[in-house]
């Protein structure tokens, strides 16, 4: 903690922010893992025995390999590593085996692929006007947007305690959306498309996309663009695919919002307006991903690093907009604040009831109910912030 004090002081803010991030990462090795873990080490196994020909064939696991080719080849790539780790793993007839080498070896292979993740961050922060930066380092929208990306609960207990690669696919996702406010179409188009061959539930991302590239590069090659500082006083994030690419996310939000609220958190510290909604999706959306860590042990984990990446996004937005409206009405403050509760009844007084064994899906009933709830809400307010915010004067006039 010496260390990541003295980086900070000294300007490594951003490189302190990572490495902290990094050592919680490791800290979080021996914990519960979901059977994605056996997922991904029989895709290790398939890419690395089989001839190609039979990746998408080999039935042998229930976890049959069903991503797309270019996450193929990721995972054949990782197996040459695996392969000095414990080459057991590599075997497709050992069907759910495990050992503490291929523990190691899977959960340190996510920690270093989300370096990608961690240059995209690097890359959006980089894209973010100072003209609202404070005095304070903790009170410059680039501080704070480090932290909430770099430190996402929703990554963390994901990626790093379930077990995927989502950090690793958010980076390509982050780094596209840097590139095209760069005004680097191709590059960010280009990025798009690796990231669709690497896993396909960003496809419904796609017609956002095709919809801004149209708009903003192929139909104005003769057209002088307007740059990102003339479109918004703050942040260019408010304008261009990110407004369309969440709205697009509403179809999928079931199984999306981690990522919904991930990328809206490009636009947290722009505005009050979205800073509100981004806390509300964030805060309810973190919350919705409870149940995947069921067990004990993980409990005590999971509260903590909710409620310090809520306190600080809370306190951070409302310190960054102070002279602003409050970010919270009372109905929004009065919801939130009622997944305390929720959180109490589902951990802590229904497992003592009669119900729990007749009825024992009633904890995640009420969860999903109450979260859907506060997401809807959340797009909803969103849809009315996009169709509602006049066009800047200054675009106008260009």
């Amino acid at each position: 903690m010496a260390a990541l004090g003295i980086a900070m002081g000294g300007g490594n803010w951003f490189s302190a922010l990572a490495l902290g991030v990094t050592l919680l990462k490791c800290l979080l090795i021996p914990t519960y893992h979901s059977t994605d873990f056996e997922v991904h080490r029989n895709w290790l196994a398939i890419t690395h025995s089989l001839p190609v020909s039979q990746w998408y064939y080999e039935t042998t696991s229930e976890w049959t390999l069903d991503y797309p080719p270019f996450f193929a080849w990721f995972e054949y790539a990782l197996s040459h590593v695996a392969k000095y780790f414990d080459q057991e793993m590599l075997n497709v007839r050992n069907l759910n085996y495990s050992s503490s080498r291929t523990l190691l070896f899977q959960r340190f292979s996510v920690i270093f692929t989300d370096a990608l993740f961690v240059y995209a961050v690097h890359e959006c922060c980089k894209c973010i006007d100072g003209k609202k930066a404070g005095k304070e380092l903790t009170e410059k929208p680039k501080f704070i947007l480090s932290v909430l990306l770099l430190w996402n609960f929703g990554l963390l207990i994901v990626d790093h305690i379930h077990f995927q690669y989502n950090g690793f696919l958010f980076g390509l996702m982050l780094l596209s959306i840097a590139r095209l406010f760069q005004k680097r179409h191709m590059e960010g188009a280009f990025l798009f498309a690796v990231l669709l061959h690497f896993k396909h539930i960003y496809l419904y991302v796609a017609p956002a996309y095709g919809v801004y590239l149209l708009r903003s590069y192929c139909f104005t090659a003769n057209k002088p663009e307007p740059t990102a500082s003339s479109l918004v006083p703050t942040l260019p994030f408010q304008e261009g695919p990110l407004p369309c690419i969440l709205g697009s996310k509403l179809l999928g939000f079931v199984q999306c919002f981690g990522q919904s609220a991930l990328h809206h958190s490009l636009l947290s510290v722009g505005k009050a307006g979205d800073a509100s909604i981004f806390l509300i999706l964030t805060t309810t959306g973190h919350y919705s991903l409870f149940p995947l860590l069921f067990t004990a042990p993980e409990l005590p984990t999971k509260i903590l690093l909710m409620l310090l990446f809520t306190t600080y996004s809370i306190s951070s937005l409302k310190t960054l907009f102070r002279k602003e409206k409050p970010l919270f009405n009372w109905l929004e403050t009065f919801y939130l604040l009622g997944l305390g509760p929720l959180e109490v009844f589902c951990e802590f007084v229904f497992p003592f009831t009669s119900w729990k064994l007749k009825y024992p899906f009633i904890p995640l009933l009420l969860t999903s109910v109450y979260c859907a709830a506060g997401i809807t809400y959340a797009w909803f307010k969103l849809y009315v912030s996009v169709l509602s915010d006049p066009p800047s004067s200054k675009t106008k006039k260009q």
